[in-house]
């Protein structure tokens, strides 16, 4: 296609977007220490009570004429103003060479992809699925779709043919972005399980021919107009499918729309304290919703520089990506965190990792050792936050102007109100005449609920409607989650509803014991069930992978066992350890302990696509 050269802006050349130019790493100054910055979120108790949603919703533009896009909001609005020539994507390529793309590259792109659609018959509302790495064209795709007025539809590039045939059949997609390799290796099987799919469009073709059945997307993208036929869209108007797993064989689609936008960029401002001349990476892959709302909207929708690794996670790697490029904040996940604790504290310090100024975590807990951790080693603690799948944006999170209370997800952000639901017995949510009962008191278990309202929630499982309403009582949104929230407002997590075990009259959270155990230096990962016990209805069992330089055996069994004890009491501390190499995680990080304690006892796997391995 001709595009502008994604090297030298205001020049024309004949690249395709698939697999732009690379260039060398730019160059950043040296700055001694972090710049001082004021945190957005300054004063945590004013601000709350001062946010309203409508009031954030008026910091974005809207669509001239009326109306809500997400793609105007992070690109358009951009390209048109100052930051028009500001890198918006910054691809580092396995070789740590760099692509760079500005919003105004981007504009041209995404203009010229929601043509294509056009062009291709795709009609608004419909499905566009992307099956891709962390390539210029998946980013483009993305972006693209939206301004087009279609629904994206990310997917781990990782999925075998099944989870694929799944998720473009429930979501009857109509397009799909891949590239040959991946087309060839699992789409061509199950293409004809999916008659609503019309297009398949391939990127990164290079000189070679598509696989049949496809066509090159380079080729209707040059041929597509590069003048945006704005398509209006509203607040309401779906515009993204996330798909999460289920603990049966059935992934649940969950629908978000354009207004979500309000709450990725407010979001981004409070828990990520994101200023427009960050250098922001998000570590997540966009086939997670992490990965599409902080690793693609609400940066974007700031105006910043973000930057994407196109290879697999290397401890040296990482680090080397933080000082070359000079990122000041950085949002991963609890296992890329683990992993960098395996590699060691003398590794980080062969790097200038002065420029970090916020660092966060999403995907499951951070436990409190990995707070430490990152303060004494990266010099900047690790600020958790929590959300979902269906929340869209982050709900809860560590401030970065208020203290943190290692292992607590943190407080509300401005604009949702979160409560703790009584459970019963079978920790089901109490509820009486469609009303749940909340707890008043601090320090007590039960189920994390969020006030309705926030612009990011979603709006449905996609032709699931019972399934949707199951999710909601009254005005509240029952997460599933079990939480406790302290005397001062701090939200703990205790565990899903369905990990909870019950022991002898205990309940008991996994993961509390799984904290304890990672106290422990041999220790790298653990996964906490409960297996059934004929005296105490259950005990809890611990799945444990060791750092490098252990080895498992009865001695550091027993050591483990006598840690737990000490630090939990006989009640609580696990009976039984099993070591383990490979626990089972999804691509987020997230151990599946439902799949451990499937595997344990013998039981139904259920959906397993979203595995770390496949």
């Amino acid at each position: 296609m001709t595009s502008r050269d994604l090297r030298s802006p205001g020049t024309t050349a004949e690249v395709g977007v698939s697999a732009p130019a690379a260039a060398p790493w730019p160059v950043i100054a040296k700055a001694p220490g972090t710049r001082p910055v004021r945190p957005n979120l300054d004063d945590y108790d004013r601000i709350r009570v001062t946010f309203s949603w409508e009031d954030a919703a008026r910091e974005l533009d809207g669509l001239p004429g009326g109306g809500l896009n997400i793609a105007h909001e992070t690109v358009d609005r951009h390209a048109a103003g100052p930051r028009r020539d500001v890198v918006a994507l910054r691809f580092v390529g396995t070789d740590l060479d760099v692509v760079d793309l500005t919003y105004t590259q981007l504009a041209d792109a995404t203009d010229r992809f929601a043509n294509m659609l056009d062009d291709l018959g795709v009609r608004s509302g419909e499905r566009v699925f992307a099956l891709v790495g962390r390539i210029p064209a998946l980013y483009i795709a993305a972006l693209g779709t939206l301004k087009h007025g279609s629904v994206f539809c990310p997917l781990f590039s990782a999925f075998g043919p099944e989870p694929i045939r799944q998720r473009l059949a429930i979501g009857d997609g109509v397009a799909l972005v891949t590239t040959p390799r991946l087309y060839e290796r699992k789409v061509t099987g199950i293409r004809e399980a999916v008659p609503t799919l019309r297009h398949v469009l391939v990127a990164d073709v290079g000189d070679a021919a598509p696989p049949e059945g496809t066509v090159d997307l380079d080729r209707p993208l040059a041929n597509a107009s590069p003048a945006h036929r704005r398509r209006a869209t509203a607040p309401d108007d779906l515009a993204l499918l996330h798909f999460t797993s289920g603990t049966t064989g059935t992934p649940k689609g969950a629908m978000h729309v354009h207004g979500a936008v309000v709450a990725h960029h407010a979001t981004a401002r409070y828990a990520l304290d994101l200023h427009s001349d960050d250098v922001y990476w998000c570590t997540a892959d966009p086939g997670w919703v992490t990965g599409t709302s902080y690793g693609i909207v609400a940066p974007l929708a700031h105006g910043v520089t973000s930057i994407v690794d196109t290879g697999e996670f290397d401890a040296a790697r990482w680090y080397r990506i933080v000082e070359r490029l000079g990122v000041t904040v950085w949002y991963t996940a609890p296992t890329a965190i683990r992993r960098l604790m395996r590699a060691g504290a003398d590794l980080a310090a062969e790097f200038d990792l002065s420029r970090l100024r916020f660092v966060a975590s999403v995907g499951e807990p951070l436990n409190p050792e990995a707070v430490v951790w990152g303060a004494s080693v990266l010099g900047r603690p690790i600020h958790d936050n929590w959300w979902q799948t269906e929340t869209g944006a982050i709900m809860i999170a560590n401030f970065a102007a208020s203290p943190i209370r290692p292992g607590s997800m943190g407080r509300p952000v401005p604009g949702i109100d979160a409560a703790v639901v009584r459970v019963d017995r079978d920790m089901r949510p109490v509820i009486t005449d469609g009303v749940p009962e909340l707890i008043d008191a601090s320090d007590v278990e039960g189920m994390l609920a969020l006030r309705v309202g926030w612009p990011s929630m979603f709006r449905g499982y996609l032709h699931e409607p019972g399934r949707y309403a199951r999710t909601f009582a009254g005005d509240w949104y029952l997460s599933g989650d079990l939480a406790r929230r302290d005397a001062d407002g701090w939200f703990w997590f205790v565990g899903r509803a369905d990990d909870v075990i019950k022991s002898a009259g205990h309940l008991i959270g996994p993961f509390e014991v799984e904290s304890v155990l990672l106290e422990h230096p041999a220790v790298a990962e653990v996964g906490v069930i409960g297996t059934p016990d004929p005296l105490a209805g259950e005990i809890v069992k611990a799945f444990v992978a060791l750092n490098p330089g252990h080895e498992p055996g009865r001695q550091l069994q027993l050591e483990l066992l006598g840690h737990a004890r000490r630090r939990l009491g006989a009640a609580v501390a696990p009976r039984v350890i099993e070591f383990s190499t490979d626990l089972p995680k999804t691509r987020s990080g997230k151990i599946m302990r439902r799949l451990l304690k499937a595997r344990e006892l013998g039981l139904p796997e259920g959906d397993t696509s979203t595995l770390e391995r496949l």
